[in-house]
Protein backbone atom coordinates (compact mmCIF):
# COMPACT_ATOMS: atom_id res chain seq x y z
CA UNK A 1 0.00 0.00 0.00
CA UNK A 2 2.84 2.37 0.83
CA UNK A 3 4.42 1.80 -2.59
CA UNK A 4 1.09 2.37 -4.34
CA UNK A 5 0.56 5.57 -2.35
CA UNK A 6 4.03 6.81 -3.34
CA UNK A 7 3.42 6.08 -7.04
CA UNK A 8 0.00 7.79 -6.97
CA UNK A 9 1.46 10.82 -5.19
CA UNK A 10 4.11 11.31 -7.87
CA UNK A 11 1.65 10.75 -10.71
CA UNK A 12 -0.89 13.20 -9.23
CA UNK A 13 1.79 15.81 -8.61
CA UNK A 14 2.91 15.56 -12.23
CA UNK A 15 -0.62 16.10 -13.51
CA UNK A 16 -1.65 18.82 -11.09
CA UNK A 17 1.50 20.91 -10.72
CA UNK A 18 1.47 22.22 -14.29
CA UNK A 19 -0.68 20.45 -16.89
CA UNK A 20 -4.10 20.65 -15.32
CA UNK A 21 -3.67 23.99 -13.62
CA UNK A 22 -2.92 25.55 -17.00
CA UNK A 23 -5.63 23.55 -18.79
CA UNK A 24 -8.41 24.15 -16.25
CA UNK A 25 -7.72 27.76 -15.44
CA UNK A 26 -6.93 28.49 -19.07
CA UNK A 27 -10.28 27.05 -20.18
CA UNK A 28 -12.14 29.06 -17.55
CA UNK A 29 -10.35 32.30 -18.45
CA UNK A 30 -10.93 31.66 -22.17
CA UNK A 31 -14.66 31.16 -21.72
CA UNK A 32 -14.95 34.06 -19.30
CA UNK A 33 -13.52 36.38 -21.96
CA UNK A 34 -15.43 34.90 -24.92
CA UNK A 35 -18.73 34.93 -23.00
CA UNK A 36 -18.05 38.45 -21.70
CA UNK A 37 -18.02 37.48 -18.01
CA UNK A 38 -21.30 35.56 -18.20
CA UNK A 39 -20.87 34.49 -14.54
CA UNK A 40 -21.17 38.16 -13.52
CA UNK A 41 -23.63 39.46 -16.13
CA UNK A 42 -26.12 36.62 -15.78
CA UNK A 43 -25.66 35.71 -12.14
CA UNK A 44 -29.08 37.08 -11.07
CA UNK A 45 -30.83 35.24 -13.90
CA UNK A 46 -29.15 32.03 -12.81
CA UNK A 47 -30.34 32.50 -9.23
CA UNK A 48 -33.86 33.21 -10.46
CA UNK A 49 -33.86 30.05 -12.57
CA UNK A 50 -32.73 27.76 -9.76
CA UNK A 51 -34.59 29.16 -6.78
CA UNK A 52 -37.62 30.35 -8.72
CA UNK A 53 -38.26 26.79 -9.87
CA UNK A 54 -37.69 25.47 -6.37
CA UNK A 55 -40.23 27.84 -4.83
CA UNK A 56 -42.90 27.93 -7.53
CA UNK A 57 -42.64 24.43 -8.91
CA UNK A 58 -41.22 23.67 -12.33
CA UNK A 59 -43.47 23.60 -15.38
CA UNK A 60 -40.71 23.86 -17.97
CA UNK A 61 -41.56 22.22 -21.25
CA UNK A 62 -39.16 20.05 -23.12
CA UNK A 63 -37.70 16.57 -23.20
CA UNK A 64 -35.87 15.12 -20.24
CA UNK A 65 -36.23 13.11 -17.06
CA UNK A 66 -35.47 15.88 -14.58
CA UNK A 67 -36.73 19.38 -13.92
CA UNK A 68 -34.04 22.07 -14.11
CA UNK A 69 -34.06 22.21 -10.30
CA UNK A 70 -33.70 18.44 -10.00
CA UNK A 71 -30.77 18.49 -12.43
CA UNK A 72 -29.08 21.29 -10.47
CA UNK A 73 -29.84 19.47 -7.20
CA UNK A 74 -28.27 16.31 -8.64
CA UNK A 75 -25.23 18.35 -9.74
CA UNK A 76 -24.96 20.00 -6.31
CA UNK A 77 -25.42 16.61 -4.65
CA UNK A 78 -22.32 15.47 -6.51
CA UNK A 79 -20.43 18.72 -5.91
CA UNK A 80 -21.25 19.33 -2.24
CA UNK A 81 -19.57 16.42 -0.57
CA UNK A 82 -16.34 15.46 1.08
CA UNK A 83 -14.51 18.21 -0.78
CA UNK A 84 -16.43 20.85 1.17
CA UNK A 85 -15.51 19.53 4.61
CA UNK A 86 -12.52 17.22 4.26
CA UNK A 87 -11.07 18.65 1.03
CA UNK A 88 -11.08 22.19 2.39
CA UNK A 89 -9.25 21.02 5.50
CA UNK A 90 -6.75 19.05 3.39
CA UNK A 91 -6.09 22.08 1.17
CA UNK A 92 -5.45 24.29 4.23
CA UNK A 93 -2.89 21.84 5.63
CA UNK A 94 -1.17 20.90 2.36
CA UNK A 95 -1.24 24.28 0.60
CA UNK A 96 -1.66 26.65 3.54
CA UNK A 97 -4.41 29.30 3.84
CA UNK A 98 -3.27 30.76 0.53
CA UNK A 99 -4.63 27.69 -1.27
CA UNK A 100 -8.13 29.02 -0.57
CA UNK A 101 -7.48 32.12 -2.71
CA UNK A 102 -6.61 29.89 -5.64
CA UNK A 103 -9.75 27.87 -4.93
CA UNK A 104 -11.79 31.07 -5.21
CA UNK A 105 -10.07 32.11 -8.43
CA UNK A 106 -10.46 28.72 -10.08
CA UNK A 107 -14.14 28.58 -9.02
CA UNK A 108 -14.84 32.04 -10.46
CA UNK A 109 -13.48 31.05 -13.85
CA UNK A 110 -14.98 27.60 -13.38
CA UNK A 111 -18.46 29.14 -13.41
CA UNK A 112 -17.89 30.04 -17.08
CA UNK A 113 -16.51 26.56 -17.75
CA UNK A 114 -19.50 24.78 -16.24
CA UNK A 115 -21.84 27.07 -18.20
CA UNK A 116 -20.20 25.75 -21.37
CA UNK A 117 -20.41 22.14 -20.15
CA UNK A 118 -24.14 22.40 -19.42
CA UNK A 119 -24.85 24.15 -22.74
CA UNK A 120 -23.02 21.45 -24.70
CA UNK A 121 -24.66 18.67 -22.67
CA UNK A 122 -28.08 20.04 -23.67
CA UNK A 123 -27.08 20.73 -27.26
CA UNK A 124 -25.65 17.27 -28.00
CA UNK A 125 -27.87 15.07 -25.85
CA UNK A 126 -29.68 12.19 -27.50
CA UNK A 127 -32.51 9.73 -26.93
CA UNK A 128 -31.65 6.05 -26.58
CA UNK A 129 -34.30 3.39 -25.99
CA UNK A 130 -36.81 6.12 -25.17
CA UNK A 131 -34.49 7.67 -22.54
CA UNK A 132 -32.96 11.15 -22.83
CA UNK A 133 -29.24 10.98 -22.11
CA UNK A 134 -26.10 12.98 -22.68
CA UNK A 135 -22.75 14.04 -21.32
CA UNK A 136 -19.17 14.64 -22.41
CA UNK A 137 -18.87 11.42 -24.46
CA UNK A 138 -21.51 12.80 -26.83
CA UNK A 139 -20.05 16.27 -27.27
CA UNK A 140 -16.50 14.90 -27.43
CA UNK A 141 -17.53 12.82 -30.46
CA UNK A 142 -19.20 15.91 -31.95
CA UNK A 143 -16.00 17.89 -31.45
CA UNK A 144 -13.66 15.29 -32.95
CA UNK A 145 -15.10 13.25 -35.78
CA UNK A 146 -13.94 9.76 -36.67
CA UNK A 147 -11.50 7.58 -34.78
CA UNK A 148 -10.06 10.39 -32.64
CA UNK A 149 -13.49 11.28 -31.27
CA UNK A 150 -14.30 7.64 -30.49
CA UNK A 151 -10.97 7.13 -28.71
CA UNK A 152 -11.19 10.31 -26.64
CA UNK A 153 -14.84 9.61 -25.72
CA UNK A 154 -13.95 6.04 -24.76
CA UNK A 155 -11.03 7.22 -22.63
CA UNK A 156 -13.24 9.75 -20.88
CA UNK A 157 -15.88 7.10 -20.16
CA UNK A 158 -13.31 4.75 -18.62
CA UNK A 159 -11.70 7.55 -16.58
CA UNK A 160 -14.98 8.80 -15.09
CA UNK A 161 -16.13 5.28 -14.17
CA UNK A 162 -12.86 4.70 -12.29
CA UNK A 163 -12.47 8.28 -10.98
CA UNK A 164 -15.96 8.83 -9.62
CA UNK A 165 -17.78 5.52 -9.54
CA UNK A 166 -14.91 3.66 -7.85
CA UNK A 167 -12.10 5.90 -6.48
CA UNK A 168 -14.25 8.96 -5.83
CA UNK A 169 -16.86 7.01 -3.91
CA UNK A 170 -14.07 5.44 -1.86
CA UNK A 171 -13.12 8.98 -0.81
CA UNK A 172 -16.69 9.68 0.26
CA UNK A 173 -17.09 6.52 2.34
CA UNK A 174 -13.58 6.94 3.78
CA UNK A 175 -14.39 10.42 5.02
CA UNK A 176 -17.72 9.34 6.52
CA UNK A 177 -16.02 6.41 8.25
CA UNK A 178 -13.25 8.68 9.58
CA UNK A 179 -15.74 11.25 10.87
CA UNK A 180 -17.78 8.68 12.79
CA UNK A 181 -14.60 7.02 14.07
CA UNK A 182 -13.71 10.33 15.72
CA UNK A 183 -17.19 10.49 17.27
CA UNK A 184 -17.02 6.89 18.52
CA UNK A 185 -13.45 7.18 19.83
CA UNK A 186 -14.27 10.35 21.80
CA UNK A 187 -16.99 8.39 23.61
CA UNK A 188 -14.97 5.25 24.25
CA UNK A 189 -16.72 3.17 21.59
CA UNK A 190 -14.81 0.77 19.35
CA UNK A 191 -16.83 0.57 16.15
CA UNK A 192 -14.67 -0.04 13.06
CA UNK A 193 -15.15 2.27 10.04
CA UNK A 194 -16.09 -0.73 7.89
CA UNK A 195 -19.36 -0.98 9.84
CA UNK A 196 -20.29 2.49 8.64
CA UNK A 197 -19.22 1.51 5.12
CA UNK A 198 -21.53 -1.53 5.15
CA UNK A 199 -24.54 0.55 6.26
CA UNK A 200 -23.83 3.16 3.56
CA UNK A 201 -23.47 0.46 0.93
CA UNK A 202 -26.83 -1.10 1.83
CA UNK A 203 -28.74 2.21 1.63
CA UNK A 204 -26.95 3.19 -1.59
CA UNK A 205 -27.83 -0.14 -3.20
CA UNK A 206 -31.52 0.43 -2.45
CA UNK A 207 -31.48 3.83 -4.17
CA UNK A 208 -29.37 2.58 -7.09
CA UNK A 209 -32.01 -0.03 -7.85
CA UNK A 210 -34.69 2.69 -8.11
CA UNK A 211 -33.09 4.29 -11.15
CA UNK A 212 -32.91 7.97 -12.15
CA UNK A 213 -36.42 8.74 -10.87
CA UNK A 214 -35.64 7.64 -7.32
CA UNK A 215 -32.28 9.44 -7.42
CA UNK A 216 -33.84 12.75 -8.53
CA UNK A 217 -36.56 12.46 -5.90
CA UNK A 218 -34.04 11.83 -3.10
CA UNK A 219 -31.54 14.55 -3.99
CA UNK A 220 -34.08 17.34 -4.56
CA UNK A 221 -35.20 16.82 -0.96
CA UNK A 222 -31.82 16.05 0.58
CA UNK A 223 -29.72 18.83 -0.96
CA UNK A 224 -31.65 21.89 0.33
CA UNK A 225 -32.00 20.31 3.78
CA UNK A 226 -28.37 19.35 4.20
CA UNK A 227 -27.11 22.68 2.89
CA UNK A 228 -29.41 24.67 5.21
CA UNK A 229 -28.36 22.71 8.32
CA UNK A 230 -24.65 23.12 7.63
CA UNK A 231 -24.97 26.81 6.73
CA UNK A 232 -26.81 27.61 9.97
CA UNK A 233 -24.35 25.65 12.13
CA UNK A 234 -21.27 27.12 10.44
CA UNK A 235 -22.56 30.68 10.60
CA UNK A 236 -23.26 30.25 14.31
CA UNK A 237 -19.67 29.10 14.86
CA UNK A 238 -18.15 31.91 12.80
CA UNK A 239 -20.29 34.55 14.55
CA UNK A 240 -18.93 33.33 17.88
CA UNK A 241 -15.43 34.07 16.52
CA UNK A 242 -16.35 37.07 14.35
CA UNK A 243 -13.37 39.07 15.59
CA UNK A 244 -11.00 36.60 13.95
CA UNK A 245 -12.52 36.94 10.46
CA UNK A 246 -10.27 39.84 9.30
CA UNK A 247 -7.15 37.88 10.30
CA UNK A 248 -8.45 34.81 8.47
CA UNK A 249 -8.92 36.87 5.29
CA UNK A 250 -5.42 38.31 5.72
CA UNK A 251 -3.95 34.80 6.04
CA UNK A 252 -5.68 33.70 2.84
CA UNK A 253 -4.60 36.71 0.77
CA UNK A 254 -1.05 36.85 2.13
CA UNK A 255 -0.60 33.09 1.93
CA UNK A 256 -1.62 33.03 -1.73
CA UNK A 257 1.54 34.88 -2.74
CA UNK A 258 3.83 34.33 0.22
CA UNK A 259 3.03 31.22 2.30
CA UNK A 260 6.15 31.78 4.39
CA UNK A 261 4.76 35.09 5.65
CA UNK A 262 1.81 33.23 7.19
CA UNK A 263 3.18 29.82 8.14
CA UNK A 264 6.89 30.51 8.48
CA UNK A 265 9.66 29.10 6.31
CA UNK A 266 9.76 25.91 8.38
CA UNK A 267 6.38 24.80 7.03
CA UNK A 268 7.96 24.15 3.64
CA UNK A 269 4.86 25.26 1.68
CA UNK A 270 5.54 27.19 -1.54
CA UNK A 271 3.32 29.24 -3.87
CA UNK A 272 3.31 26.29 -6.27
CA UNK A 273 1.88 24.02 -3.58
CA UNK A 274 -0.70 26.63 -2.61
CA UNK A 275 -1.86 26.81 -6.24
CA UNK A 276 -1.69 23.04 -6.76
CA UNK A 277 -3.79 22.13 -3.73
CA UNK A 278 -6.13 25.07 -4.17
CA UNK A 279 -6.98 24.18 -7.76
CA UNK A 280 -7.01 20.38 -7.19
CA UNK A 281 -9.24 20.49 -4.13
CA UNK A 282 -11.38 23.19 -5.73
CA UNK A 283 -11.96 20.95 -8.73
CA UNK A 284 -12.75 17.97 -6.51
CA UNK A 285 -15.31 20.14 -4.73
CA UNK A 286 -17.07 22.07 -7.55
CA UNK A 287 -16.18 19.76 -10.48
CA UNK A 288 -16.10 22.60 -13.03
CA UNK A 289 -14.31 21.39 -16.15
CA UNK A 290 -14.14 17.81 -14.94
CA UNK A 291 -17.02 16.60 -17.10
CA UNK A 292 -19.14 15.04 -14.36
CA UNK A 293 -22.14 17.33 -13.85
CA UNK A 294 -23.04 17.61 -17.59
CA UNK A 295 -24.64 14.16 -17.22
CA UNK A 296 -27.29 15.71 -14.94
CA UNK A 297 -27.71 18.89 -16.99
CA UNK A 298 -28.24 16.87 -20.18
CA UNK A 299 -31.40 15.32 -18.70
CA UNK A 300 -33.03 18.56 -17.61
CA UNK A 301 -36.28 19.73 -19.19
CA UNK A 302 -34.76 23.12 -19.88
CA UNK A 303 -36.33 25.78 -22.09
CA UNK A 304 -33.03 26.06 -23.96
CA UNK A 305 -29.32 25.18 -23.43
CA UNK A 306 -28.45 28.74 -22.38
CA UNK A 307 -30.80 28.67 -19.42
CA UNK A 308 -29.48 25.33 -18.22
CA UNK A 309 -25.97 26.81 -18.44
CA UNK A 310 -27.01 29.71 -16.20
CA UNK A 311 -28.51 27.29 -13.68
CA UNK A 312 -25.30 25.25 -13.72
CA UNK A 313 -23.22 28.30 -12.76
CA UNK A 314 -25.14 28.62 -9.50
CA UNK A 315 -24.16 25.11 -8.43
CA UNK A 316 -20.46 26.11 -8.50
CA UNK A 317 -21.22 29.31 -6.57
CA UNK A 318 -23.13 27.44 -3.85
CA UNK A 319 -20.49 24.75 -3.59
CA UNK A 320 -17.38 26.94 -3.35
CA UNK A 321 -18.36 30.45 -2.35
CA UNK A 322 -20.96 29.41 0.21
CA UNK A 323 -20.46 25.94 1.70
CA UNK A 324 -16.72 25.46 1.21
CA UNK A 325 -16.00 28.98 2.50
CA UNK A 326 -17.99 28.26 5.64
CA UNK A 327 -15.70 25.31 6.37
CA UNK A 328 -12.59 27.36 5.68
CA UNK A 329 -13.57 30.22 7.97
CA UNK A 330 -14.74 27.80 10.66
CA UNK A 331 -11.24 26.31 10.76
CA UNK A 332 -9.30 29.56 10.49
CA UNK A 333 -11.33 31.68 12.93
CA UNK A 334 -11.28 29.03 15.65
CA UNK A 335 -7.54 28.41 15.37
CA UNK A 336 -8.15 24.69 14.81
CA UNK A 337 -5.57 24.64 12.00
CA UNK A 338 -2.85 24.34 14.67
CA UNK A 339 -4.60 21.46 16.46
CA UNK A 340 -2.50 18.76 14.79
CA UNK A 341 -5.60 17.15 13.29
CA UNK A 342 -6.02 16.50 9.58
CA UNK A 343 -8.83 15.87 7.11
CA UNK A 344 -12.31 15.49 8.54
CA UNK A 345 -10.95 15.46 12.10
CA UNK A 346 -9.66 19.03 11.59
CA UNK A 347 -13.13 20.29 10.67
CA UNK A 348 -14.56 18.44 13.67
CA UNK A 349 -11.93 20.02 15.93
CA UNK A 350 -13.00 23.48 14.71
CA UNK A 351 -16.64 22.89 15.68
CA UNK A 352 -15.63 21.29 18.98
CA UNK A 353 -13.91 24.50 20.08
CA UNK A 354 -17.30 26.11 20.71
CA UNK A 355 -19.75 23.20 20.63
CA UNK A 356 -17.91 20.84 22.95
CA UNK A 357 -19.26 17.32 22.77
CA UNK A 358 -21.59 18.22 19.90
CA UNK A 359 -19.30 19.70 17.23
CA UNK A 360 -17.82 16.39 16.13
CA UNK A 361 -21.30 14.82 15.90
CA UNK A 362 -22.63 17.79 13.91
CA UNK A 363 -19.82 17.54 11.35
CA UNK A 364 -20.15 13.76 11.12
CA UNK A 365 -23.90 13.95 10.46
CA UNK A 366 -23.50 16.78 7.90
CA UNK A 367 -20.71 14.87 6.19
CA UNK A 368 -22.92 11.79 6.10
CA UNK A 369 -25.57 13.68 4.13
CA UNK A 370 -23.04 15.53 1.95
CA UNK A 371 -20.92 12.52 1.06
CA UNK A 372 -23.84 10.14 0.65
CA UNK A 373 -25.56 12.48 -1.80
CA UNK A 374 -22.27 12.62 -3.72
CA UNK A 375 -22.12 8.81 -3.83
CA UNK A 376 -25.58 8.83 -5.42
CA UNK A 377 -24.65 11.51 -7.96
CA UNK A 378 -21.32 9.94 -8.90
CA UNK A 379 -22.84 6.50 -9.27
CA UNK A 380 -25.31 8.00 -11.74
CA UNK A 381 -22.59 9.83 -13.72
CA UNK A 382 -20.54 6.65 -13.98
CA UNK A 383 -23.62 4.63 -14.97
CA UNK A 384 -24.29 6.84 -18.00
CA UNK A 385 -20.81 5.99 -19.25
CA UNK A 386 -21.15 2.29 -18.46
CA UNK A 387 -24.27 2.27 -20.69
CA UNK A 388 -22.31 4.12 -23.40
CA UNK A 389 -19.49 1.57 -23.35
CA UNK A 390 -21.21 -1.71 -22.53
CA UNK A 391 -25.00 -1.25 -22.74
CA UNK A 392 -27.79 -1.58 -20.17
CA UNK A 393 -26.90 -5.12 -19.13
CA UNK A 394 -23.64 -3.99 -17.53
CA UNK A 395 -25.32 -1.48 -15.18
CA UNK A 396 -26.25 -4.00 -12.49
CA UNK A 397 -22.66 -5.25 -12.30
CA UNK A 398 -21.39 -1.65 -12.17
CA UNK A 399 -23.77 -0.78 -9.31
CA UNK A 400 -22.62 -3.87 -7.41
CA UNK A 401 -18.97 -2.87 -7.86
CA UNK A 402 -19.70 0.67 -6.60
CA UNK A 403 -21.28 -0.83 -3.48
CA UNK A 404 -18.14 -2.95 -2.96
CA UNK A 405 -15.84 0.06 -3.40
CA UNK A 406 -17.89 2.05 -0.89
CA UNK A 407 -17.14 -0.65 1.67
CA UNK A 408 -13.44 -0.89 0.70
CA UNK A 409 -13.01 2.90 0.86
CA UNK A 410 -14.10 3.00 4.49
CA UNK A 411 -11.12 0.80 5.43
CA UNK A 412 -8.23 2.51 3.57
CA UNK A 413 -5.76 5.19 4.63
CA UNK A 414 -6.93 8.70 3.77
CA UNK A 415 -3.79 9.75 1.80
CA UNK A 416 -3.96 6.80 -0.59
CA UNK A 417 -7.65 7.33 -1.30
CA UNK A 418 -7.19 11.04 -2.06
CA UNK A 419 -4.14 10.42 -4.27
CA UNK A 420 -6.00 7.81 -6.35
CA UNK A 421 -8.93 10.18 -6.73
CA UNK A 422 -6.72 13.15 -7.69
CA UNK A 423 -4.96 11.10 -10.38
CA UNK A 424 -8.05 9.77 -12.13
CA UNK A 425 -9.87 13.11 -11.77
CA UNK A 426 -6.97 14.65 -13.59
CA UNK A 427 -7.16 12.13 -16.43
CA UNK A 428 -10.90 12.88 -16.83
CA UNK A 429 -10.26 16.57 -17.32
CA UNK A 430 -8.05 16.24 -20.40
CA UNK A 431 -10.50 14.88 -23.05
CA UNK A 432 -13.33 16.99 -21.62
CA UNK A 433 -11.30 20.21 -21.73
CA UNK A 434 -10.10 19.48 -25.29
CA UNK A 435 -13.74 19.19 -26.40
CA UNK A 436 -14.65 22.42 -24.60
CA UNK A 437 -11.97 24.25 -26.55
CA UNK A 438 -12.93 22.64 -29.86
CA UNK A 439 -16.65 23.52 -29.42
CA UNK A 440 -16.17 27.01 -27.98
CA UNK A 441 -17.57 28.61 -31.12
CA UNK A 442 -20.81 26.66 -30.74
CA UNK A 443 -21.14 27.71 -27.08
CA UNK A 444 -20.68 31.37 -28.00
CA UNK A 445 -23.23 31.02 -30.80
CA UNK A 446 -25.84 29.55 -28.42
CA UNK A 447 -25.10 32.23 -25.83
CA UNK A 448 -25.73 34.99 -28.37
CA UNK A 449 -28.89 33.31 -29.66
CA UNK A 450 -30.63 33.10 -26.27
CA UNK A 451 -28.85 35.85 -24.39
CA UNK A 452 -31.83 38.22 -24.42
CA UNK A 453 -34.53 35.67 -23.62
CA UNK A 454 -36.65 36.57 -20.61
CA UNK A 455 -36.47 34.18 -17.69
Amino acid sequence: MELLNEVMTKASDYLWNVVLIVLLCGTGIYYTIRLKFVQVRKFKEGLRLVFGHMVSGDKTAGEGEMTPFQSVATAIAAQVGTGNLTGAATALLSGGPGAIFWMWLSAFFGMATIYAEAVLAQEYRTTENGEVTGGPVYYIRAAFRGTLGKVLAGCFAVFIIVALGFCGNMVQSNSIGSAFSEVFAARGLEIPPVTVGLVLAAIAAFIFLGGVGRLASVVEKMVPFMAAVYIVGSLALIILHIGAVPEAIRMILAGAFSPEAVLGAGAGITIREAIRYGVARGLFSNEAGMGSTPHAHARARAKNPHQQGLAAMISVFIDTFVILNLTVFSILTTGAISSGKEGTALTQAAFDTSFVGLGDIFVAVCLLFFAFSTILGWHFFGQVNVKYLFGDKACRLYSLLVVVFVVIGSTLKVNLVWNLSDFFNGLMVIPNALALWALSGRVVEINRKYNHDKI
